[in-house]
């Protein structure tokens, strides 16, 4: 499970870059590109975030994460970038 974690971590990260390119780079040169990619691309960064928190409480008992470390990992996800330093620091040996 936490190779599923590692993978979720990475698209969510991925998704939520995507996201925000849509709104500050299309939104501006083509509005209407805009709004055709805003739904498909919001959900699915919804449902990767959804997975993540998930997996996260379902993993902190087995990877035995104290309190700091598992705030740490559920903050990264709404930090830009935040997912993949999580993945670097205390994903990488899995």
């Amino acid at each position: 499970m936490l190779k599923i974690f590692k993978v979720t971590a990475i698209l969510e990260g991925i998704s939520y870059l995507v996201l925000f390119a849509n709104m500050l780079i299309i939104k501006t040169n083509n509005p209407e590109l805009y709004h055709t990619l805003l739904r498909p691309l919001g959900m699915t960064h919804g449902v990767l975030f959804i997975g993540y928190i998930i997996l996260a409480f379902l993993l902190k008992k087995s990877q035995n994460w104290d309190l700091k470390t598992f705030g740490i990992i559920l903050i990264a996800s709404l930090i830009p970038f935040g997912t993949f330093y999580v993945e670097k620091k205390y994903l990488e040996n899995a």
